[in-house]
């Protein structure tokens, strides 16, 4: 059985590295916090790698889960990193939702080197992640994914190779593009169910059965209206993923003015003290002067 090296322990990657842990793989995992790396081994009786060195030369398939696209350049070409240590055709999966440029990049070097890559990020939220039921959207060769199917599959409803690399993370803009306008447009509708004195559960009841159902209104609109937002994907996250998405619309001249103007939104709530809000906090804005 393959060994498994997983870098990343946010509240994506903690519960899935469990879950490939708990499918009967042996898994090591590092994390810049070593504190929940620890809480990590003792809830799945893993193992914790002291370095991204001795993780990378253990593993025959090293996953990343980390926070941006420098994050994963110094962990898979840093003093240390992963190239400088794994072995010929081993395979890295990048979970992390980086720029589709990053991974082509990656994807060369990694050739180079004999070594397999996978852009593969994720949708499914927190919720998702814990309960195995991931979105995968991979970039990269079919071969690499074939090898590591099984393993993805471990906390995952459903995978799909998109196309060459870079694929992936083109995919997951999409998502996030798609999103963002589901949820302003959730927060608003209950923004007004509230106003005009309905009762939001009932309403919710009601129009989650027909065409305006979404995974959002299912999932969230419960703790929206609550006003908790301390759990989730956070805004911080959101606004990186749409940094990346609205760079490359510029590049290929798309317009995403709504995604843009939502982008804003966020930019309000972190002012108001949201950055690790959940990203349907979007209904707290509307709220701000109540």
């Amino acid at each position: 059985m393959k060994k498994i090296g997983f870098i990343g322990l946010g509240v994506m990657g903690y519960p899935m590295a469990g879950h490939i842990q708990s499918s009967g793989y042996k898994v090591s995992v590092f994390n810049r916090t070593k504190k929940k790396a620890l809480d990590w081994e003792a809830e799945y009786l893993g193992h914790v790698s002291p370095s991204v060195a001795k993780l990378s030369i253990d593993s025959d398939y090293i996953f990343l889960c980390v926070g941006n696209d420098e994050d994963v350049r110094s962990l898979i070409l840093g003093d240390g990193g992963i190239l400088e240590n794994i072995k010929e055709n081993s395979l890295i999966i990048d979970h992390t939702t980086t720029s589709s440029k990053l991974s082509v990049e990656l994807m060369n070097i990694c050739q180079s080197k004999k070594v397999g890559y996978l852009d593969a990020p994720v949708s499914g939220g927190e919720v998702g992640a814990k309960e195995g039921k991931l979105t995968v959207m991979c970039g990269g060769n079919k071969s690499d994914l074939e090898k590591v199917y099984e393993v993805i599959d471990c906390y995952s409803k459903f995978i799909k190779l998109m196309g060459p690399s870079g694929s992936g993370q083109l995919t997951k803009m999409v998502n996030q593009i798609a999103i963002t306008g589901l949820i302003q447009s959730l927060s608003e509708a209950i923004y007004f169910s509230e106003k005009v004195g309905l009762d939001t559960q009932q309403v919710i009841d009601v129009i989650s059965r027909g065409a305006a159902q979404s995974w959002q209104m299912q999932n969230r609109w419960k703790t929206m209206v609550e006003g908790k937002y301390d759990h989730g994907f956070a805004v911080d996250l959101m606004r990186k993923d749409l940094k990346i998405a609205i760079e490359q619309g510029n590049l290929i001249g798309a317009s995403l003015e709504l995604t843009q103007q939502i982008d804003k939104y966020y930019e309000e709530i972190q002012s108001l003290g949201g950055g690790r809000w959940d990203t349907s906090s979007l209904l707290a804005r509307l709220k701000r002067n109540e």
